[in-house]
């Protein structure tokens, strides 16, 4: 399993770590993946995903993880996350419709 958000697909990224010396050592910086169960209120039911810690807190900053998804691009989300939104934008249409 790739070490990815599986909203916003942030992975791993490279670079040095450097000493007092100014030595140079190549190293790789790797995300704050947690594993958590985020509730849909549109969908009603429960999505468990790997999220970083950063998007957690944009997430609930957002007010949950339906307005997180339609407020954000389609394109600086994951495949999994797109999807998820097309589910979401498709169930509000169908309440409005009924409505």
């Amino acid at each position: 399993m790739s070490r990815r958000c599986s909203v916003t697909g942030t992975g791993a990224q490279f670079g040095h770590k450097v000493s007092h010396s100014n030595h140079k050592t190549n190293t790789r910086f790797l995300p704050n993946l947690q594993h958590v169960s985020l509730i849909s209120d549109v969908l009603g039911t429960s999505i468990s995903l790997r999220v970083t810690a950063a998007t957690l807190r944009s997430i609930e900053h957002n007010g949950g993880l339906d307005a997180y998804l339609l407020k954000h691009s389609s394109r600086k989300l994951t495949v999994e996350a797109g999807k998820l939104k097309r589910q979401i934008a498709r169930k509000i249409a169908k309440t409005k419709k009924a409505a």
